[in-house]
């Protein structure tokens, strides 16, 4: 099982079930701006093992794509400040010397970006720019060598005829197609470490449940971990074996996905399941949105982040919301699960305040 720890060096020292993979250790990112630092990412801790699946959950700027950059070495060290510790297999990423980190780009950890036709060079065919992905980390293979890799990776993914594919450009590809290339060029080298960043946000549902089997099938093959960038919670329960939901450059919340989708603790994952379209409900039914919009990262409230959007702070004495961040602190059902939040009971006020309005036909089922 994936595990968390907000304390510093909490994630190294954190026992689990298969040791970590990917150990991320109180990691913090700022950028100097010409307004002042902006804190994309804070105090964040969290690991994954071999063969699991952590989905990262929030909306557009909590600071999912940010860690995970981290993780690849991809921001400008001139410019970006990075605190804390990165491990990937073991090596160190924070500080590591770039061609070292080259080394491991591709090969040990690789990244499935959002945008496949923006990622893709548009001026050299597909199977070029994937025997080049196989060519930088085996130097003595030959171009036919490479070749024949790119188009047993394309047959891979599911391209069709992919040995007259292999020589399209990246425009002759359809959307799931450009996908499923971009898919391929991040496994070429068999990593241990794949992330995913929202690599179904721009498909139809049915190209979407194509590309996640294909994911799951892939990952049972290489025996990967896989890290899952989503706004969508659909995609969440469908790959992830947990759930990390981050709010304003923060861990909010975090547990089994079974856990986080059935019994939230965080008002914010209440604001998020809110939002999604309940197929059970009255084809009239609104979605319930969260109110107002996050916190600038410039100037970062004291409190919690949520507080000025959150609908529940009246039911926490004084004005401790607003002036103490909380902790991440275990929920109320047990190890495992943890959640930044100062209310006492959130679990009792989601079962008779929030569910009702969500999903009210799962309120008088046992859970």
């Amino acid at each position: 099982m994936t595990q968390i720890d907000s304390t510093p060096g909490g994630a190294a020292r954190a026992a689990a079930d298969t040791e970590p993979y990917l150990v991320v250790d109180d990691l913090t990112v700022k950028f100097p701006t010409a307004d002042g630092l902006v804190q994309a990412v804070s105090n964040l801790s969290y690991s994954v093992a071999l063969g699991q699946t952590l989905g990262i959950v929030g909306e557009s700027g909590s600071g999912k794509s940010v860690s995970s950059m981290a993780v690849l070495g991809l921001h400008d060290a001139r410019t970006a400040r990075i605190t804390g510790s990165i491990t990937v297999g073991g090596t160190e990423v924070v500080g590591l010397r770039d061609e070292k980190m080259r080394s491991m780009r591709g090969n040990t950890v690789a990244m499935i970006f959002q945008d496949a036709l923006a990622a893709l060079h548009p001026f050299y065919r597909v199977g070029a720019q994937l025997a080049e992905a196989y060519k930088v980390h085996h130097p003595s293979a030959s171009k036919r060598d490479a070749r024949r890799r790119a188009i047993e990776m394309l047959d891979r993914v599911g391209i069709p005829e992919p040995q007259s594919r292999v020589d399209d450009f990246p425009h002759q590809f359809s959307g799931g197609m450009r996908q499923r290339v971009m898919i391929a060029m991040g496994l070429i080298n068999d990593p241990s470490l794949l992330i995913a960043d929202e690599p179904t946000t721009a498909l139809d549902v049915t190209v979407q449940a194509q590309i996640l089997d294909l994911l799951q099938d892939l990952q049972r093959e290489f025996n990967s971990a896989i890290i899952m960038i989503t706004h969508d919670l659909g995609v969440i329960a469908e790959m992830a074996d947990d759930v990390l939901v981050m709010y304003s450059g923060r861990a909010v919340e975090y547990g089994a996905c079974r856990e986080i989708l059935g019994h939230p603790e965080m008002p914010y994952t209440w604001g998020l399941l809110s939002s999604v379209p309940d197929v059970h409900s009255d084809t009239d039914a609104r979605m319930i949105p969260i109110p107002g919009t996050p916190p600038s990262l410039l100037n970062p409230p004291p409190g919690c982040a949520f507080e000025p959007r959150c609908a529940h702070k009246d039911k926490v004495a004084g004005d401790l919301c607003a002036t103490k961040l909380p902790d991440m602190r275990p929920g109320g059902r047990g190890e495992g699960h943890l959640k930044r939040c100062h209310l006492a009971d959130p679990d009792a006020v989601y079962k008779q305040e929030v569910l009702p309005e969500i999903a009210p036909q799962l309120v008088e089922e046992p859970r």
